[in-house]
């Protein structure tokens, strides 16, 4: 047979309720914090396709300097 549950206390719920609110204030500090970090592009240990552009730029800048190069000392 059923039977009722006790009435949670209000300093119980109040107290869950804090814990829960300090939390999510954490996440999302970490959250705005890695945000940032991408947004200045310092971030190294983070996945964006706009890093990965950068880096294949890079390499094909430096490839091409370094053929002319060879083709200047031949």
């Amino acid at each position: 047979m059923a039977v009722p549950k006790k009435r949670t206390s209000v300093s119980k719920k109040r107290i869950r309720k804090k814990n829960w609110i300090k939390q999510a204030k954490l996440e999302a500090t970490k959250a705005l914090s890695l945000g940032k970090s991408v947004d200045t592009r310092k971030s190294k240990f983070f996945y964006s396709p706009y890093m990965e552009t950068e880096i294949l730029k890079r390499s094909m800048k430096n490839l091409r300097q370094n053929k002319m190069l060879n083709l200047k000392m031949n």
